[in-house]
């Protein structure tokens, strides 16, 4: 395959499956620990991914979500800001699907456990973080899908977080994580 070719699908198998990321910068799937993906990578591919599958009432990005996880957690908000920063990378896979796809959790798993390293974050799962971001979740549905969405938060004695989803542009939404994490460094 000439340059010119994998320049146009910015897909490459070479060395691994590896995908272009907005600068520039190839990002190996299966090995991204070797792959020198930025910050700046991060917040655009977040910001450019809608949650819920798009099925929402107005575009709502993922690194909009991240934002407010990472305001409600006070022992390690960065980590909370970097929560699902595999989805710059891989898509915001609804939880159904992913459940049924185990080596997408596996890919998912490893791409986090990069980003946490060089980051300087933990790789151990929080339990904080873990509560907030159910929290946000159930405020979401409440705000932003059709009525009844949120029913398991109620039935789990989930209480939906305090936090106003702003459907922020995608523009508006980089811009914010990308200020977020420079306050947090």
């Amino acid at each position: 395959m000439s340059w010119s070719r994998q320049r146009v699908t910015a897909v490459k198998v070479d060395v691994g499956p590896s995908i272009m990321l907005h600068s520039g910068t190839w990002l190996d799937l299966l090995s991204p620990h070797t792959s020198a993906f930025t910050i700046e990578d991060i917040a655009h591919g977040l910001a450019l991914q809608c949650r819920y599958a798009g099925q929402c009432l107005d575009f709502y990005s993922v690194a909009e979500h991240s934002l407010l996880v990472s305001d409600l957690v006070e022992e390690d908000p960065l980590a909370a800001l970097l929560h699902d920063a595999a989805e710059a990378f891989l898509g915001d896979i609804t939880r159904p699907l992913k459940q049924m796809l185990p080596d997408y959790r596996q890919i998912e798993t490893e791409m986090q456990r990069a980003i946490a390293e060089r980051f300087g974050i933990s790789t151990q799962s929080s339990p904080a973080i873990k509560r907030a971001d159910l929290r946000v979740l159930a405020a979401e549905q409440a705000q932003i899908m059709p009525a009844g969405t949120d029913e398991w938060a109620k039935r789990d004695r989930i209480v939906p977080a305090l936090v106003k989803v702003r459907f922020l542009s995608p523009r508006e939404a980089k811009s914010a994580f990308l200020r977020r994490y420079e306050a947090l460094q």
